[in-house]
């Protein structure tokens, strides 16, 4: 078992309040999670309306599967042209019997 962990902070320049964030993080969401079936979620700066930071998981039988599903989401999000990416930073954890399996850090 491999998971992927992202966490992407993307910049909506043209959200002028909260609800039109919402609406474009809303449609994003949803989109990725029903083509790729993966856990999505926006997960920080739900207070700033041109700001979010959202969290995805994939778990797969190997990491090229993984990594080649991690590079289409981010081709995903980039041609999304109501936001852009200002980070994305990934972790893919490889062996669930080594007892750090479950501690990851994004640099």
């Amino acid at each position: 078992m491999v998971v992927g962990i992202v966490a992407c902070e993307v910049h909506l320049p043209q959200a002028r309040s909260l609800k039109q964030k919402r609406q474009v993080i809303k449609s994003l969401v949803e989109r990725v999670h029903q083509r790729y079936r993966v856990s999505v979620a926006e997960t920080d700066f739900h207070d700033l309306h041109q700001r979010s930071e959202i969290g995805l998981a994939v778990v797969s039988r190997g990491p090229a599967e993984v990594e080649s599903l991690l590079d289409q989401l981010r081709q995903l999000f980039e041609l999304e042209d109501r936001l852009y990416i200002t980070s994305w930073q990934t972790e893919i954890l490889t062996d669930p019997g080594r007892p750090d399996f479950g501690a990851f850090d994004f640099e």
